[in-house]
């Protein structure tokens, strides 16, 4: 299985790809997706770059599955909004591709990667590198990336197996209801 971690960023979103063997870890590719050349206040045209950005990365590396990160209310309210509609970017490029995806917090992240939910940057870059047998750091947006798909790796396996014991069955379809009008 072929998983592609996306880390949403307004400014730089990270994305990696690592494949799944069983209990091994491979890694593919990781990098990021700028829009640091764009306009600050150019908000569509920075979602845009992000858009194509993730959807050019889904159609090289082919991923089976996509993990994202979850965004929650931080201090500036905002920032928060801004990076929400980043997210929303990114999440549209991948279900575009026809890409399942599964949504992790940092917190998630960081306890299946460092073993600890606080854990930093660099903490988690290196669980990374040791994981994925790197021969150097990853930059951080694509640590997170990575992170992520190695999470899912663990995680979703780990679901798709209860799902499967417990016999639930998903339905991911979306429905058209007509609502009121005038």
């Amino acid at each position: 299985m072929r998983i592609l971690g996306i880390d949403p960023g307004l400014q730089i979103a990270g994305f990696g790809v690592i494949d799944v063997d069983g209990p091994q870890l491979h890694y593919v590719a990781s990098g990021t997706i700028k829009t640091t050349h764009l306009e600050r206040s150019d908000l569509p045209a920075r979602l845009k770059v992000l858009f194509d950005g993730v959807r050019e990365v889904v159609q090289r590396y082919q991923p089976d599955v996509a993990a994202v990160e979850i965004v929650f209310v931080n201090v500036n309210p905002q920032a928060t909004l801004l990076l929400g509609q980043a997210r929303g970017a990114c999440v549209t490029g991948l279900v575009c591709g026809d890409l399942p995806v599964a949504e992790y917090t940092a917190l998630q992240m960081k306890k299946a990667v460092a073993g600890y939910g606080k854990a930093g940057k660099a903490e988690v870059q290196q669980m990374v590198m040791r994981l994925l047998k790197l021969p150097a750091l990853p930059g951080k947006d694509a640590a997170d990336a990575l992170g992520l798909a190695i999470t899912h790796a663990h995680v979703g396996t780990a679901m798709a197996r209860l799902a499967q014991a417990a016999g639930v069955g998903g339905h991911s379809g979306g429905s058209y209801r007509s609502g009121r009008s005038r």
